[in-house]
């Protein structure tokens, strides 16, 4: 147990750099880059098996996976998939009535879409990148995930209009997406969580490419007081833990002998967990319990750690809604645990991580869209923005510039 201050002076965030990876990624995208198909057959029998394949899944096969499903399962992807658009058409950006100047919303032209697949199956990934996509206008969505391919996270791209599908993972499906391949089309933006790695991997190609953020591990904070369920707090613990190993979690507690029962609940429920490994080597290198004397101090914290997920569970937790600027995703009340904003409560749970919520939201459905500018000046308007323009053109020395506005104003008679 920490205190506050305590915490404050040691912490240090996961953060997203991985420079230490650099030489390994940069030789692969570059072979990619080079010799297309050839290098992405390669390295996933590197990495994924000498049985492995690249192939692009027909749109019949996907069919067949979602017309294969559980009919509970179906349902619950059809319901999460209609929460999702939803919310993404209430938020997506509206160009207000023209009136001389205003932005006018463009989708962009083709989406790529990082699914992984190493230690789950992640059909919500699909859900939640896709359908803000599709709620945009994308023209065309291609997703790749490490072979064989899920057949659940198949079903999804079905259910999600997906245009293409392709198995292949890690850092040359990233090239591949970000430069194209005889198989794989070049997009125009990447989206989507992925290893250390792949993380790195969206980071250099951006600038050829759009992404939409690069993604660390991925963290919990939970506010609890003396009034809190221990036992779902804790639970809610378990469920970041389980993960990864580099999952990060942290209990802020209110009451001393609360934050003590939830951490005695999380001792109990790790051990008949199924995923017990992961979450116990979780919880050994990267799990905090902080002690809070005042909620004000509990914001501190939460603004400090800039967490991706932030779960208020406390008496007051409506007064936090407000003045926690920096999470990912805040979720407000015992009813309103992360996992339900991992699968099925609207907003996509593509994230930012490693403190990035200080200056990043959350993908969207605006991701996936460009605004440019229309600017259209009335000659009786034109006086004034010419007037203010001219001077700040002749202190940079832009005496063309000036020259281009002074002539309409002088309706091209020189005076």
């Amino acid at each position: 147990m920490l205190s506050a201050s305590e915490f404050m002076q040691t912490y240090k965030p996961a953060g997203t750099a991985g420079w230490d990876r650099a030489s390994a990624v940069i030789g692969i995208m570059e072979d990619v880059r080079k010799n297309g198909d050839e290098a992405l057959v390669r390295y996933t029998r590197q990495f994924d098996g000498d049985g492995t394949a690249v192939r692009e899944i027909p749109a019949e096969e996907l069919k067949t996976a979602f017309d294969a499903l559980p009919d509970e399962l179906r349902k619950a992807l059809v319901t999460a998939r209609e929460n999702i658009e939803s919310y993404q058409r209430k938020i997506k950006w509206k160009a207000a009535l023209p009136d001389g100047v205003y932005p006018v919303y463009h989708p962009i032209r083709r989406a790529g879409i990082y699914v992984p697949g190493g230690k789950a199956n992640y059909p919500s990934t699909v859900l939640m990148t896709a359908v803000p996509a599709k709620v945009a206008g994308v023209e065309s969505i291609t997703v790749v995930t490490p072979p064989p391919g899920s057949p659940v996270t198949l079903a999804a791209c079905h259910l999600c209009g997906v245009d293409r599908v392709f198995t292949v993972g890690g850092v040359q499906a990233i090239a591949a997406l970000a430069y194209g391949t005889e198989t794989i089309p070049a997009v125009d933006k990447i989206a989507g969580p992925g290893n250390a790695y792949v993380a790195l991997a969206k980071k250099l190609v951006y600038g050829d490419v759009g992404i939409d953020s690069v993604a660390g591990p991925s963290e919990l904070a939970i506010v609890v007081d003396a009034q809190s369920n221990a036992e779902w707090a804790a639970l809610d613990l378990l469920a970041q833990a389980e993960h990864d190993e580099n999952a990060r979690t942290y209990l802020i507690s209110l009451d001393r002998s609360k934050l003590a029962e939830v951490e005695q609940f999380v001792k109990e429920l790790s051990e008949t967990a199924p995923r017990k490994a992961i979450i116990l080597e979780s919880l050994r290198n990267n799990h905090w319990a902080v002690l809070a004397q005042s909620r004000a101090e509990a914001v501190g914290l939460l603004n400090r750690i800039a967490p991706e997920h932030a779960a208020i569970q406390t008496a007051d937790a409506e007064e936090y809604a407000s003045v926690v600027t920096n999470a990912g995703a805040l979720f407000i009340g015992a009813y309103s645990p992360e996992a339900v904003g991992d699968y099925s409560a609207g907003p996509s749970h593509v994230l930012p991580t490693g403190g990035n919520a200080r200056f990043q939201s959350g993908l969207s459905v605006n991701d996936f869209l460009t605004a440019n500018a229309v600017i259209r000046v009335s000659p009786d308007e034109y006086g004034r923005l010419a007037g203010a323009g001219i001077p700040i053109a002749e202190a940079e020395e832009l005496y063309a510039h000036a020259a281009s506005m002074q002539a309409r104003l002088n309706e091209g008679r020189d005076e």
